[in-house]
């Protein structure tokens, strides 16, 4: 056995009880009782300890200084380790542990907060989660800035400031679309009420249509829609709402987009560092591609509307063509998940901003709410109503994800680059769309990107898929050219 050898023995038992913690997190969102919230606090902490423990063992250093790399594939698994283990060595486990344990009552304490309308509430406990991230962040960053070291958890290689530079471009083109699109008359809103059976048993057809493969994952509902695993176990949650089966609809398509993109990658790296999606905005690409630039195709809407009136009945959208505009409608409202795709990135940036204040501590937990409000009100036109369709709305930083929310809008701008090369790729994909046939596209996806992991940067990841560095401007053409059309503009 060679040093390399050793390492990646040690390295696959870490990835296999790694991917057991994800499941104990799974079971806490779909099938855990309330009652067991403090005892799977312990277990999460118990967990984070041993994984610490691990990531951490000195025999790695020596693994990684006696290693040599045979090929490409080797060459990444030793980065991707090393990358981990420097990171990982500056965390006390004392810190890991207490984060692991505060996060999982933290987010108990959202969800209760969030049912409640109650702020005040979750702020307590929002306020130890941003402490203990702030401690993580200082031990990572050294002499960088410390925002920069948790989004580096996420998106490795990018910083606040890239990100924000981009952000900086696509403000002004999305400001400026939506307000035309705002004078605009507006398609019809769905009505009626559509009753959860119906939308599930639908939501299980798009699953299949994408590719999603039930053998190796399950389908289960959740307050907020999320993926879990990879590999051979790759597990996904949607959710229904009798007046509005677009959210049953479009999460499962983007929490598929997420599962295709851990079922996709190369069995070969299964349990290593390279058998998981290489970041968190690679991971965006995906589901926001199939979510948006396939799922909310002219074409694939078609066959969509057809489904539900064998489902519904006639819902009162005349023709496939009403029907496009009705699911791309561009309207006010509050959440984020629910946003169309103009609107979208203005709900991210907004969160950005936010949590960068709160980490380097120019913001204090106490004016959140007033500071979201305040913000949402200039962004958007019109106040913020209650707390779940404010502050309280998202998950996210209950479970102390600092520096995930820019890694959207990234997926974003990665959807974009890699929709031009799908279509430059595909002449005549709308026809198979129009089907309900999405294998070429999601197969394209598949060989160009999903398969390969974490064998390169997510930077490289990008390019080698499309053959351009990524740029913001594809996404910004897309989103103007198809919503131009539907809006008359």
């Amino acid at each position: 056995m060679t040093a390399y050898d050793d390492l990646m023995a040690f390295q696959r038992e870490t990835e296999a009880l790694a991917q057991v913690a994800g499941r104990l997190g799974w079971d806490q969102e779909t099938m855990m009782p309330d009652g067991a919230t403090p005892q799977r606090a312990e277990e999460h902490g118990a967990m984070a300890n041993v994984l610490h423990a691990r990531r951490t063992d000195p025999r790695i250093g020596d693994w990684l200084e006696r290693a040599t790399a045979a090929d490409d594939v080797a060459a990444a698994n030793l980065r991707q380790i090393r990358r981990s283990y420097d990171r990982t060595a500056k965390v006390p486990a004392r810190l890991a542990a207490e984060l692991a344990r505060t996060t999982s009552l933290a987010h108990r304490t959202w969800a209760q907060a969030r049912a409640d309308e109650d702020v005040a509430a979750f702020l307590p406990i929002l306020q130890q989660v941003i402490t203990l991230r702030q401690e993580e962040a200082a031990a990572v960053a050294g002499d960088t800035d410390p925002y920069d070291a948790l989004l580096d958890d996420y998106e490795p290689g990018a910083t606040a400031a890239s990100l924000a530079a981009m952000f900086d471009a696509l403000r002004p083109r999305l400001v400026a679309l939506r307000a035309a699109i705002l004078d605009r008359p507006a398609p019809a809103r769905l009505q009626g009420t559509f009753d959860a059976a119906g939308q599930l048993a639908i939501s299980g057809k798009l699953a299949l249509a994408f590719g999603y493969d039930l053998g190796k994952g399950r389908i289960d509902t959740a307050v907020h829609p999320f993926s879990s695993g990879s590999g051979l176990d790759v597990r996904i949650t949607t959710r229904t709402n009798p007046t509005d089966p677009f959210n049953c609809f479009y999460s499962t398509v983007h929490e598929v987009g997420h599962a295709a993109y851990e079922q996709g990658i190369d069995a070969a790296h299964l349990l290593t560092p390279l058998g998981a999606g290489v970041s968190m905005g690679v991971h965006e690409s995906q589901s926001r591609i199939y979510e948006n630039q396939l799922g909310r195709s002219r074409a694939f809407t078609g066959w969509l509307y057809g489904q539900m009136r064998d489902t519904f009945g006639d819902f009162g959208i005349p023709n496939e063509d009403a029907f496009y505009a009705t699911v791309n409608r561009v309207s006010d409202g509050f959440i984020r998940t629910e946003a169309d795709e103009v609107q979208y990135n203005l709900h991210v940036l907004l969160r950005f901003d936010l949590e960068r204040a709160l980490i380097a501590g120019d913001l204090d937990v106490a004016d959140l709410e007033a500071a979201w409000n305040d913000r949402f009100l200039a962004d958007f036109g019109y106040p913020v109503n209650k707390p779940s369709n404010g502050v309280l709305q998202d998950v996210h930083w209950s479970e102390g994800l600092f520096g995930y929310f820019p890694t959207y809008t990234l997926g974003n701008v990665y959807a974009g680059c890699l929709h031009d090369a799908l279509r430059a790729a595909m002449p005549g994909l709308d026809d198979d769309l129009a089907r309900g046939e999405t294998v070429r596209a999601t197969g394209w996806l598949r060989n160009n990107l999903q398969q390969h992991g974490g064998l390169r940067t997510p930077v490289e990841t990008i390019a080698h898929a499309t053959g351009a560095a990524p740029s913001e401007a594809p996404l910004l053409d897309y989103l103007e050219d198809k919503f131009s059309a539907i809006y008359a503009l």
